[in-house]
């Protein structure tokens, strides 16, 4: 029989890491079922074509954290990618980038004035923003798809197409990027003022944090980090359509709370959200090479993404159901 220390130390590992129990045993499951789920190439395909959610992901979960949403993040990636590809033509790749950026980063400031310091609900204010920067990219682009003029001259699409050392640019960015952030939220004053306003704003405030200033920098994270989704999925294709992003908000936030983070604010990490993305991308994966029809796919990915946050929070709580009844 199990001693009880042993049943403590599983317990204590499974409430630490349960996702990331989970996310071994879905790769397991899959590597069985095919064997060429664990090829290189497709493992390297499969982080490749998750690297645009996973850089917007990394976002949300500064947002999330600091008990907020944001559900922009789709329209306003649509908005970058147009941005840059109309204005590569126009002003050079070189320009383009960075005026791109001062864009998206304007239009976070902007969602981060309305949460942050007029107080306003997060889940009105992107879900309005999702209409209002979606309306501003047809706007821009006269309801016109983007293309690059001469995509066969360009240094632009090293960002989306090239590789280093054989790994895929958008990995190496997904990867240095996860990095920092992890750093930043982890290791500086700032990260701990999220986790202190997620956690509870009122305390946070009485103890001098600058709660508004913390969610107004909070969506500057997000939108910075989808100024960079929209780079590599316009140098990826070197052409857009202008509804490129419309339902990735949802699939982003998916990620996040798979990777444990709770919508409630105060917890969650830059690493499980990577672990969260990681489990969709293979999840689809898996289901594709096992043949299964993309309707089905939709489905079973909802049931094993119910399956892995129900038991992430049971090996926090320590039951199966809550005590609660």
């Amino acid at each position: 029989m199990m001693s009880s220390m042993t049943r403590q130390t599983l317990g204590t590992l499974l409430a630490k890491q349960g996702i990331l129990i989970a996310f071994v045993l879905f790769m397991i499951v899959f590597a069985i079922a095919n064997q060429r789920f664990i090829a290189m190439d497709n493992i390297l395909g499969v982080v490749r074509s998750s690297a645009i959610i996973g850089v917007m992901a990394l976002g949300v979960t500064f947002v999330v954290i600091g008990g907020n949403l944001d559900l922009s993040v789709g329209s306003m990636m649509s908005f970058s990618t147009i941005v840059v590809l109309d204005l590569h033509d126009k002003i050079g790749p070189a320009m383009a980038i960075p005026a791109m950026f001062a864009l998206t980063l304007l239009l976070g400031a902007f969602i981060g004035f309305l949460v942050g310091y007029l107080k306003l609900n997060s889940l009105i204010v992107t879900l309005g923003m999702l209409s209002a920067i979606h309306g501003l990219t047809l706007t821009w682009s006269g309801g016109k798809n983007m293309d690059i003029a001469d995509k066969s001259g360009t240094w632009f699409s090293f960002f989306g197409q090239d590789r280093v050392l054989g790994i895929p640019v958008p990995i190496l960015i997904f990867a240095l990027l996860a990095v920092l952030l992890s750093l930043l939220l982890s290791k500086t004053a700032f990260g701990r003022q999220v986790y202190a306003v997620g956690g509870n704003g009122q305390a946070a405030t009485f103890s001098g944090i600058p709660r508004a200033r913390v969610v107004f920098m909070t969506y500057l994270v997000s939108s910075f980090c989808v100024a960079v989704a929209g780079l590599l999925q316009a140098s990826r294709s070197l052409g857009s359509q202008n509804t490129v992003g419309q339902g990735q908000e949802l699939v982003v936030l998916a990620a996040v709370i798979l990777g444990g983070a709770s919508l409630l604010g105060g917890s969650g990490t830059v690493f499980k959200t990577v672990i969260g993305v990681l489990i969709l991308g293979f999840i689809q994966n898996g289901l594709l090479l096992m043949g299964l029809d993309f309707y089905v796919q939709y489905m079973v990915t909802w049931a094993i993404i119910i399956l892995a946050v129900w038991l992430d929070v049971a090996a926090k709580r320590g039951h199966l159901w809550s005590p609660i009844a």
